[in-house]
């Protein structure tokens, strides 16, 4: 018998109850001299009325309090009423299931919950939330790994980041990603920017994904120089090669002819060694230059810096440029560990070292350089040579670091095309600014 069936079952004899009960009440009031008949007959009156309200109300009452548990998201509920017969074991087991239902899906639910907050944290693009009043939070672990010198949830406070940063943040438009400057840790980087409108809570949301990409457009620089340098040389190599053999061998038998009686084989055999060398100084000029094409191979393991510094200080003295150069050296912390190629970054500082000092002696009465290290957030390194020289002006700090650039009469603008394949190689980044003296700063963040 269905749960329709055994309900108005119940109806009808809880009203024939009521009816014949009050039928009874009636009669026993009609009937003179039947007090205590009439008391009974009310009691059994009221008794039959309240049965038959509450068999009606059961129902509503069970529904309504299902409903205000999904109202109050209490999905603890039971509805069993197997005991209590007129089918409201049925709606009982009926209203259960509803339940178990709602449970299994809030599970499912935050289980998917779960594992797109986990994705969104885990993602290796930084992102970043604009509410409509402007505040800025850092969405995922990459946005709170990168953007760490700031303080403060608004726009205003992130043009510690440049302002090129902070007016795309600004930008309420959403498409493309864009180019912008971003400054990290005062070295200017270049990022990739882009944006979208998300509906939350009856407002709109803007993410921003940050993606830099410094990295990626030095690597692409690195190998097209490397490309290039590596056909000049090799077409320069196979073309000077005879030139410097025979030159050599012209030398030879020009020594064996010249007898110091005739001037003119004399001037002949000064002409053809002074060629003979310019040949092997263009050769030995493009050897050195092929190192450029080779990617340095990165050893990397973890050490202490401050005696690795205190060993670059020795290393430092030992050389010709450093008389009559004062070298300060600061580590912050003392304790302070780098994961690196200690060899290759021990070339590179001492080259940076080194053209230090002589642009502090040619320039400054008290020549001065100074080198620090210094640990950021995220287990970063920031590594600074600076000097009192004379500087390097804005328009050509970009380009001491391109191959066969130099400054110097007799440079040959390897030396710091070298230094940033081996930041690069290393991860990391270099850049030239202007110190606090006036003269260069090269600051290196690995």
């Amino acid at each position: 018998m269905g749960f329709r069936t055994r309900f108005l079952a119940g109806l009808a004899a809880r009203a024939a109850a009521f009816l014949v009960t009050t039928f009874l009440l009636v009669l026993s009031l009609s009937t003179p001299g039947l007090g205590a008949a009439r008391i009974l007959a009310g009691l059994f009156c009221l008794w039959a009325l309240l049965e038959l309200w509450r068999h009606i109300r059961r129902t509503n009452i069970e529904v309504a309090r299902f409903l205000e548990a999904i109202r109050l998201g209490d999905l603890s509920q039971s509805f069993s009423h197997g005991a209590e017969g007129s089918g409201f074991g049925e709606i009982g087991a009926a209203l259960d299931r509803a339940i178990r239902r709602l449970r299994e899906e809030r599970h499912r639910l935050s289980d998917a919950s779960r594992f797109y907050e986990a994705v969104l944290d885990d993602a290796p693009t930084p992102l970043l939330t604009v509410d409509g009043e402007g505040r800025v939070a850092p969405a995922n672990k990459a946005a709170r790994r990168l953007f760490v010198r700031h303080r403060g949830v608004r726009i205003d406070d992130y043009r510690d980041y440049g302002e090129a940063f902070a007016a795309a943040l600004a930008d309420e438009k959403v498409g493309r990603p864009h180019l912008v400057p971003l400054m990290l840790d005062a070295v200017p980087q270049a990022a990739m920017v882009s944006a979208a409108a998300v509906h939350r809570l009856g407002g709109t949301v803007r993410v921003i994904a940050v993606q830099p990409i410094q990295s990626a457009l030095n690597a692409v620089e690195i190998a097209a120089q490397s490309d290039l340098v590596r056909v000049l040389t090799h077409e320069i190599m196979n073309s000077m090669t005879p030139v410097t053999s025979l030159a050599q061998t012209a030398a030879a038998l020009m020594v064996e002819a010249d007898k110091g009686a005739d001037p003119a084989v004399a001037d002949a055999r000064a002409a053809v060694e002074t060629l003979a060398r310019r040949a092997d100084g263009v050769m030995h000029f493009v050897e050195s230059y092929r190192q450029i094409s080779r990617r340095p191979e990165i050893r990397r393991r973890t050490f202490e810096v401050l005696p690795w510094a205190r060993e670059l200080h020795a290393l430092f003295r030992a050389g010709d440029m450093a008389a009559g150069v004062a070298l300060a050296v600061d580590v912050q912390p003392e304790a302070l560990i780098i994961d690196a190629d200690p060899d290759l970054l021990c070339q590179v500082l001492i080259n940076l070292l080194r053209n230090a000092a002589e642009a502090a002696r040619g320039h400054a009465e008290t020549p001065e350089v100074a080198l620090a290290f210094a640990g950021l957030p995220g287990r970063r390194v920031r590594i600074e040579v600076a000097d009192n020289g004379p500087g390097v002006p804005d328009a050509l700090r970009q380009e001491v670091f391109l191959p066969f650039f130099t400054t110097k009469a007799k440079g040959t603008g390897v030396g710091l095309s070298l230094a940033r394949q081996v930041v690069l190689a290393h991860g990391g980044s270099i850049a030239l600014a202007e110190s606090p003296s006036g003269g260069a700063l090269f600051r290196i963040l690995l």
